[in-house]
């Protein structure tokens, strides 16, 4: 392994883990609200947390801050704001940093969006899901297709220009039509981002253990795919990821360092994070403990730590590809070298097997998949496992 002389650009992501409804599809660290939520403490335990993981990061400029979940926007304009606060006294923001949160249409009051904004946070990330009422309501989904579109207006009103808005696809009962019918109702509300990606059912889900009857089936999953792809790219939407769609200078940069190898800090209740300790020449992985109410109890002391790992030089090839190979345009091979400290003879030989079955660009300097790679990433991606 070479030494790693310059780390990458650092991010910052916050994990806010309540929802008001766990939806049967969701695998992510999220856990109903039973009560009145800990706003104040949880504040505090993320400073605690970002106090005991600042010698992983000291003298670096953090370039995005991203608010996930769980449902953020269940917080109050004022705890995101005092969070901010305190963690721009602790690091670094870059002048221009992106600041993203992500909201529930069903869960916010339209007042808050003017608060947010003043607090620092501009970006909005939307999971509308679907703008038709039965599919919402087959996802489990709090909100309707107007609360959607309702809360969307009021944060454009607040002032937000730079709006995300997830959908998913191949849902229960949902035909061609409907897919393509989501992308127009979407358009219309002029977004600068959209993500749109296909259900899956996740292990421990519960529509893993109990499936929904209605699925369509994988072609007509795909011709979803293709139609969407069509509509959105004519609207003037770029596909830069496999699941990102984006006007032009409006892809989202907190996800973009994630694909292109960067670093996060990762704090909040099952936060991951991944650091570059270029003195010591190694990638190290740390991720939180998962439940909040430990995590509150515990945060800023190393029983908050649910572990760290050291990524050894043959699991960093699949690592980085993972990311990266997600991108439409790829990334130079040089990036390769220089966010793993790996020279590019460690992967030559899977490199060559990738071209030859005809999933990787036949590029020698470049990491692009083709459109088969695109199409069966995960055969991709698998060949670099040791």
């Amino acid at each position: 392994m070479q030494t790693i002389l310059t780390p990458p650009p650092l991010a910052l992501y916050v994990h806010l883990p309540w929802c008001v409804r766990k939806c049967p599809y969701c695998d992510f660290n999220s856990h109903e609200r039973k009560d009145d939520l800990p706003f104040d403490a949880y504040v505090d335990a993320l400073l605690r947390d970002l106090d005991t993981d600042l010698p992983l990061a000291w003298g670096r400029v953090v370039h995005s801050v991203f608010f996930g979940g769980g449902t953020p926007s269940l917080f109050p304009p004022q705890a995101i704001d005092r969070f901010l606060q305190g963690a721009s006294a602790r690091l670094r923001f870059a002048p221009d940093i992106e600041i993203t949160l992500e909201s529930n249409p069903g869960t916010v009051e339209h007042g808050p969006f003017a608060g947010y904004r003043s607090a620092g946070v501009n970006r909005l990330s939307f999971g509308v899901q679907s703008f038709d009422d039965g599919c919402l309501q087959r996802l489990g989904r709090i909100h309707s297709s107007g609360d959607a579109e309702r809360a969307v207006k009021a944060a454009q009103d607040a002032g937000f220009d730079n709006l995300n808005l997830d959908l998913m696809y191949a849902l229960p009962g949902q035909t061609l039509a409907m897919a393509v019918d989501d992308i127009e109702r979407a358009l219309a509300l002029q977004p600068a981002h959209i993500s749109h990606y296909q259900l899956t059912l996740e292990p421990g889900t519960r529509f893993a253990a109990r499936p929904p009857q209605d699925l369509p089936d994988i072609d007509t999953a795909w011709d979803m795919q293709e139609a969407c792809q069509a509509r959105l790219a004519s609207a003037g939407f770029t596909q830069y990821e496999v699941s990102a769609y984006a006007r032009p200078d409006r892809q989202c940069r907190h996800n973009l360092n994630y694909w292109q190898f960067g670093d996060y800090l990762g704090i909040g209740a099952g936060a991951h994070g991944k650091l570059t300790l270029a003195a010591e020449g190694r990638i190290l992985r740390r991720w939180k403990i998962r439940h909040p109410a430990l995590y509150l109890e515990k945060a800023g002391t190393a029983a908050a730590i649910g572990g760290d790992e050291t990524l050894t030089a043959t699991r960093l090839p699949f690592d980085f590809m993972l990311n990266a190979l997600r991108l439409n345009a790829g990334v130079p091979l040089t990036l390769f070298e220089a966010r793993t400290g790996l020279a590019r003879t460690a992967i030559a030989a899977t490199l060559a097997d990738a071209r030859a079955r005809g999933l990787l660009d036949e590029d020698p300097d470049w990491l692009r998949p083709t459109e088969l790679g695109r199409r069966f990433a995960n055969d991709l991606i698998a060949l670099f496992l040791d």
